[in-house]
């Protein structure tokens, strides 16, 4: 009997989770169902995108059968019915990116390890993973991105503290598994707590203040 590998199965999850940020990210933009779908696509497979493209690994993952679109797609406009009956509570957006930001991050990083690139590149992937997919969302929408905010707490910081954590679990011998769900829940507790604690790292200002510029 054939078994689906836990890396397709992590990777389903992810865009489904992703996919539902884009639809929720569409609220009060004035966007039609095309628009959400777009966003919800873009959302979806967008980190995975410009991971695959960095590493030369083509086609991307998404072109390579009809799977990961159809997930999408099915959660994007599951979401969007949904959500015309029933409004998702006040800040589900950030809580649905948190899941995302921890599923992509590790599967960019698993990638990396897979591949046998340094630890520093594998890394990097699972950042560019977790973060670009909301990244070209963001911008899509004319928002400032998640990831350059001052209030949106402990994003690429969870992203990378999660990679980190998955990479020195790897060097260390741990099973693929238990690496893992051990760094998604690291990247997930230090986003939810950036959320509720309001913790984010300094801000770069200059002490004279004003408009000084270079």
């Amino acid at each position: 009997m054939n078994t689906v590998p836990p890396q397709l199965l992590l990777e389903h999850f992810g865009v489904f989770v992703a996919a539902i940020t884009g639809v929720l990210a569409a609220r009060g933009k004035g966007v039609d169902l095309f628009g959400v779908l777009v966003l919800a696509l873009v959302t979806a497979f967008g980190g995975g995108t410009v991971r695959d493209l960095l590493v030369g690994d083509l086609p991307v993952v998404w072109l390579r059968g009809p799977g990961f679109l159809l997930n999408a797609s099915l959660a994007a406009l599951l979401t969007f019915f949904l959500e015309r009956f029933r409004a998702p509570p006040q800040g589900a957006l950030l809580v649905a990116d948190a899941f995302a930001l921890a599923l992509f991050t590790m599967i960019g990083t698993q990638k990396g390890l897979f591949m046998a690139f340094s630890a520093p590149v594998s890394v990097l992937l699972g950042v560019v993973t977790g973060v670009a997919g909301g990244m070209l969302r963001d911008v899509l929408t004319g928002e400032v991105p998640l990831v350059f905010r001052p209030e949106i707490r402990l994003y690429a910081t969870a992203s990378l503290c999660g990679a980190v954590a998955c990479v020195a679990l790897h060097a260390a011998g741990v099973s693929q598994t238990v690496g893992t769900v051990a760094g998604a829940v690291l990247v997930l507790a230090l986003r939810l707590a950036g959320i509720c604690w309001n913790i984010s790292l300094p801000l770069f200002e200059s002490r004279r203040g004003g408009n000084d510029k270079p």
